[in-house]
């Protein structure tokens, strides 16, 4: 009686395996939640707000030098750098 295995054991078969308990996919538990500083959506609203409003504005022909194009990619600019922080928002 030269058994090597224990009984009620298969054994296992090399490679990957796909056998799951449930047909269900249950995503990992967080270690730690994540949450953003307070600054970040300070920061979000404050680009998207002044970048509007320096579009606007140079369109109004306000601001110092009449409508120019540097005023409007600095507007353009500041949305930008909005939505890049909107991307950092947890």
């Amino acid at each position: 009686m030269a058994a090597s295995r224990l009984p009620g054991r298969r054994k296992a078969k090399p490679g990957r395996t796909t056998e799951r308990k449930s047909g269900r996919y249950t995503p990992p538990i967080p270690r730690a939640k994540k949450v953003s500083p307070r600054w970040v959506p300070v920061l979000l609203l404050a680009c998207l707000i002044v970048g509007v409003i320096v579009v606007v504005i140079n369109y109004l022909g306000v601001l110092p030098g009449g409508a120019s194009n540097w005023y409007l990619l600095l507007g353009l600019g500041l949305i930008a750098a909005g939505f890049v922080t909107a991307t950092q928002y947890r």
